[in-house]
């Protein structure tokens, strides 16, 4: 008896139909990531290029969107913005300037967010 409920139940579980595919809602925005530490333009500029900063300040982006807004990918890492800081001429603070990334979340409603299911 034991045996025939659970080759039943298992045969159940082999047929039975997956749900469908999760759907994304997508949006691309563009921003300009926070200067960095004043330090020689050369510098600066390699501080602020960097792809864990962009990488970082992407992954921001998409957060301030709200809830259950994830980075999908980096369009554009942008352009570096350099401006003098302090007293002296020498020492720069750079940024990047219009970094497109696109963002997704989970459409609500849709399947998928079940444990195990992709």
């Amino acid at each position: 008896m034991k045996k025939q409920f659970i080759s039943g139940f298992l045969l159940t579980l082999l047929l039975s139909s997956s749900a469908g595919a999760t759907e994304y809602i997508y949006r691309d925005l563009m921003a300009n990531t926070l200067p960095a530490h004043c330090d020689v333009e050369s510098k600066a500029k390699q501080a602020a290029s960097k792809p864990y900063t962009v990488d970082r300040f992407s992954k921001r982006f998409c957060q301030t969107q709200g809830y259950g807004w994830h980075l999908d990918a980096i369009k554009t890492a942008g352009n570096t913005s350099c401006s003098p800081c302090g007293t002296n001429g020498d020492k720069q603070q750079c940024f990047q300037e219009d970094v497109v990334v696109t963002c997704k979340r989970i459409k609500p409603g849709t399947v998928g967010m079940l444990p195990g299911k992709g």
